[in-house]
């Protein structure tokens, strides 16, 4: 009854589930095993020394930004150079934009600095001149998936938006660090507002970490999906030979009547 099995047909089919199946597997395996790297990072993050609350270091100490340095105390001197806008940001449920300055260092390279946030419609205020240390919280920089990034281009000018060394080399005619700060306070005077820092990405229990969960569940589903579909196709393959062989499927065809 089960020799279609080894038909090219069939031979097929079968080795279509023998590779969904690991396939389906491994991918569900995967993506729980990048949900569960989130748990860890959240749970050491918990245990970990708040990083606001370290003492301060040089900004070149603390570099390449990681999971450890993000949110850090750094440190750089200079002089304040071009200013940006980086609309579209949200602070507090309210739009606006960032203030995003760079400090160009002793070592030849600018540092992005945002100095505070500005309501939408607001002039940015002009950054203090002469030399200046500033100390702010490390960020890493940005990417497409950062929240109120603008990658489609065609800003004014005067506006970027994303904060990241690869979008303001293109800006502007010197290097810029791979990296960026935030100041914990905006003076008065400026109308500015502070902008917090924010956890580095891919960590923590964010919406990204249970989407992960959620796949784990998809691909398992997949496999079982597979399975069922195979065993449904034998079945029904096999009951069709069944009633070829008795004669009933015969039977059925030849007293259908022809209209």
């Amino acid at each position: 009854m089960y020799r279609f099995l080894l038909t090219p047909r069939w031979w097929g089919i079968n080795v279509f589930v023998l590779l969904a199946i690991p396939f389906c597997i491994f991918m569900g395996s995967w993506q729980l095993s990048r949900f569960e790297d989130r748990v860890a990072t959240h749970t050491a993050a918990e245990k970990a020394p708040d990083p606001a609350r370290q003492a301060s270091a040089p900004l070149d100490s603390l570099l390449p930004v990681d999971t450890k340095t993000s949110g850090r105390q750094a440190t750089a001197s200079g002089t304040y150079g071009e200013q940006f806008l980086v609309p579209g940001r949200l602070l507090d449920g309210k739009s606006g934009a960032y203030v995003l300055t760079l400090l160009h260092t002793e070592g030849g390279k600018a540092l992005p600095v945002v100095r505070g946030w500005l309501p939408t419609g607001r002039k940015a205020p002009a950054a203090p001149t002469g030399d200046v240390t500033v100390t702010g919280s490390l960020q890493a920089s940005e990417n497409d998936q950062t929240d109120g990034a603008h990658t489609d281009g065609g800003l004014p000018s005067g506006q970027v938006g994303i904060i990241s060394a690869a979008s303001l080399v293109n800006l502007v005619p010197y290097q810029v660090y791979d990296a960026w700060i935030t100041l914990p306070t905006a003076a008065a005077t400026t109308g500015l507002t502070a902008v917090p820092a924010t956890a580095p990405p891919n960590t923590g229990l964010d919406l990204k970490a249970f989407q992960n969960l959620g796949y784990t569940g998809e691909w398992f589903v997949f496999a079982g999906f597979v399975v069922f579909m195979w065993f449904r196709l034998v079945r029904r393959e096999a009951e069709t030979a069944r009633d070829m062989r008795l004669g009933i499927y015969e039977a059925e065809e030849s007293s259908t009547p022809v209209r």
